[in-house]
């Protein structure tokens, strides 16, 4: 999102994280921007009984965690890479100075942070009270636009794996795997080498 070229202009560092290697954990203070230059991320919460609830996954090129960057709360998730993955670090003052000199750069911001909150808004009034099905499809669906999954001849690849579509919807693995085995039998998802498209 923001180039490698002006975030080393302003003092970021890259940094390399190890699959399941915690990013940041929940409870503590901000205190640097983040992007992805490769690899995978996950912000997610556990609940009383240990289990996970994924609050947002992030892909190449993208940043995370910026909400309590900007309001200074401490960290509503914990950021895990997903896997071998190398991120940007910008130092919070430094990412400041960067938005006051750029403002292009703050329009961007605000633009990914509002697009990030309009999903999340969507997505929460279509899973919180539908059946297993239709959370799974629209989840699918948004996902599709929001993270440009990959579209070949089989349409476009599905890369949640079950279980993270299960801790997006707040449904159990099993239940998951009903729902795609439902949906490919309905024509609306293909199952193809054990992989979903759309």
């Amino acid at each position: 999102m923001i180039s490698l070229e002006l975030l080393e202009k302003y003092g970021a560092v890259k940094k390399s994280f190890d699959k399941n290697e915690i990013i940041f954990e929940e409870g503590i203070f901000p205190s640097n921007y983040f992007q992805i230059l490769s690899g995978e991320v996950k912000m997610s919460n556990y609940n009383d009984d240990g289990r996970e609830f994924i609050q947002g996954i992030f892909y190449k090129e993208q940043s995370f965690g910026e909400p309590p960057l900007f309001l200074n709360q401490k960290y509503p998730a914990n950021a895990i890479a997903v896997e071998n993955s190398e991120i940007i670090l910008l130092p919070k003052a430094n990412f400041m100075k960067l938005l006051e000199e750029n403002p292009k750069i703050s329009i961007q911001i605000i633009q990914n942070l509002a697009q990030r909150l309009y999903y999340k808004s969507v997505v929460a009034a279509e899973i919180s009270t539908q059946e297993p099905e239709h959370r799974v499809l629209k989840l699918i669906d948004h996902g599709i636009a929001y993270f440009n999954f990959q579209k070949d001849k089989n349409g476009h690849l599905i890369n949640f794996t079950r279980q993270q579509i299960g801790d997006l919807t707040g449904l159990r693995v099993e239940t998951v795997i009903r729902a795609i085995k439902a949906l490919e039998k309905k024509g609306e998802l293909k199952i193809i080498n054990r992989k979903v498209y759309r």
